[in-house]
């Protein structure tokens, strides 16, 4: 029998925290918080298998904050480390917790991450208490909000914004749990898109699209909405990088209507229509009803699939650390000149190019063993669904390549999960060139090795009854 029950932990942050996301801005702190930010928990169990869903409004939840909270949990609960799924929204307008140039608001930040595993565990608490049994459904559709965010200019050079041209993957994935009764419990809602609709010009936190989303569904369907941030290494929003609040929640709002379609018709039951009777009336009436004729698939099951990806050379740290210094220091003289907003901003964008250099010698010093960095794959069987996901940006091209070679015809790709790495391009990317091959640690050779090792970890659970 499986069951299902979720919760919530609000994470919403104090006003005037460290609000970092972006080397174009100019502040530092935020003004005030949009909306709330949440911890939004699902637990599932069958009297055999035991997982946990945790889908968390932040930008990167690292190795170190994953391992971190994961043992928190399985402490507490008792369910497996490697049952459990930690994954983030990637929202950039949250606070960012690497963003050690600035001056204000850092404390906060502090006492905002130290909190974090608390609320994590709250949450999957509450959720287990509110176990009873479930039945499972799965539904697809599309939303065009996002966009293959790699065009290039008049030189050929790539950069960040609206490539009508390139790959783009519009799909919503809906995995929904009722019970047996047709009550909803959780709408866990599947789509690729960096969540950067607020930008540089931007000082509220917001969880981005994400936020919207979940209060639609959740208004619509009813029971709680989790997000799980898809392939979106390369897709980003087609209306981006801006201050006016009304945009992400428009955008928010749309792929929930979507989301809320895809969820309300779609049935756990097969059915078979049955007359029931030709009721006299003015005109006869057709009395039917549909017949559930077996019963849903509510099979559990998790995999866990380790494997090594290839690297390239990057920066080596000490040069790294050295070059985010300087320009850290050169920052803070400028900031202490009085200069105007446009030198700062030329400022703060350099320390933080420096310092997305930086992050990516640290993991890979920490990380790399020879010429491999091993990372994970792991799928969560849910009936006749799967959900399977990596600790990296991966572009969309490679969630299409596993959908399409799956054995199950439900399956859904993530990214952003059980930790960070870094973007995960298609080896063709590696010729393009651009901003995401340049701060991977992966070398081109990356992609299939990946695609298999998920396709390894769906067949695992897949083979499971």
């Amino acid at each position: 029998m499986l069951m299902a029950g979720a919760g919530r932990s609000d994470i919403t942050p104090p006003v005037g925290i460290a609000h970092a996301g972006w080397g174009a801005q100019t502040h530092q702190v935020s003004q005030g918080n949009d909306m709330p930010l949440y911890v939004t928990a699902l637990a599932l169990s069958n009297g055999e298998t035991r997982t946990a869903i945790v889908d968390i409004d932040i930008a990167i939840l690292t190795v170190d904050q994953d391992t971190d909270i994961r043992a928190q949990i399985s402490d507490r609960i008792g369910i497996p480390p490697q049952n459990l799924r930690l994954s983030y929204s990637h929202t950039h307008s949250a606070p960012v917790t690497f963003s050690d140039w600035l001056t204000e608001g850092m404390d906060l930040v502090e006492q905002w991450v130290s909190e974090l595993p608390g609320k994590c565990v709250d949450a999957v608490v509450e959720a287990v208490a509110a176990q009873v049994q479930a039945v499972p459904l799965f539904g697809r559709g599309e939303c065009d909000i996002n966009i293959n965010r790699r065009p290039a200019d008049d030189r050929g050079e790539l950069f960040t914004g609206r490539n009508w041209d390139g790959f783009v993957d519009h799909s919503v994935e809906v995995v929904g749990l009722d019970t047996p009764e047709g009550e909803p419990i959780a709408t866990l809602v599947n789509y690729a898109c960096h969540p950067t609709i607020m930008g540089h010009p931007n000082s509220w936190v917001t969880p981005d699209f994400p936020g919207p989303m979940r209060w639609v569904v959740e208004q619509t369907v009813g029971g709680t909405c989790l997000f799980l941030q898809g392939a979106s290494g390369n897709q980003g929003p087609v209306n981006g990088f801006t201050g006016d609040l009304a945009v992400y929640r428009k955008a928010g709002a749309t792929l929930g209507a979507e989301a809320s379609r895809v969820r309300l018709t779609s049935d756990p039951y097969q059915r078979e229509e049955k007359l029931v009777e030709i009721l006299p009336s003015g005109a006869d009436l057709g009395i039917y009803e549909d017949v559930p004729i077996e019963e849903p698939d509510d099979t559990l099951a998790v995999s866990w699939v380790e494997f090594g990806l290839p690297c390239k050379d990057v920066l080596p740290l000490d040069e790294a650390q050295r070059a985010y210094d300087q320009r850290a220091s050169e920052l803070e003289g400028i900031r202490a000149s009085g200069a105007s907003g446009d030198d700062i901003q030329a400022a703060v964008s350099l320390v933080m190019r420096a310092n997305i250099a930086l992050n990516v010698s640290k993991n890979n010093a920490r990380h790399r063993v020879g010429d491999t960095i091993t990372i994970n794959a792991q799928a969560i069987r849910i009936g006749g669904a799967v959900l399977v996901s990596m600790p990296v940006e991966p572009f969309a091209e490679l969630g299409a390549q596993i959908k399409e070679r799956s054995v199950s015809e439900n399956t859904v790709f993530s990214g952003f999960s059980n930790g960070h790495y870094a973007y995960l391009p298609t080896d063709m990317a590696h010729e393009d060139g651009g901003y995401e091959v340049r701060v991977t640690p992966f070398a081109a050779g990356a992609e299939g090795i990946a695609v298999d090792a998920c396709l390894e970890a769906i067949e695992q659970v897949w083979a499971a009854e």
